[in-house]
């Protein structure tokens, strides 16, 4: 799910600058106002990008990293289902 993620940010963040690049160096040719409002939407992006990139998946493991005590984590995964009690 990384990659995943990491694809998605770098698609929107390439959006965005793509969209500022044609803003202002096409589109204001022929409608100043249509360059702006490409540069507002491409404003808005990277926040959201940040948060797509930042956001964890179910499978991800962050309430319960381990602690280093051994018989906690062993209680803590077994809690989970991702070990078989004995």
């Amino acid at each position: 799910m990384y990659a995943r993620r990491r694809h998605v940010y770098f698609a929107m963040m390439g959006t965005c600058v793509a969209l500022f690049v044609l803003a202002w160096g096409v589109v204001r040719i022929w409608s100043v106002p249509a360059a702006v409002g490409m540069c507002v939407v491409a404003m808005v992006i990277p926040p959201l990008a940040a948060m797509v990139a930042n956001r964890r998946g179910p499978e991800d493991r962050w309430w319960d990293d381990p602690s280093g005590d051994p018989k906690s984590d062993e209680w803590w995964d077994e809690l989970d289902g991702r070990k078989r009690p004995r």
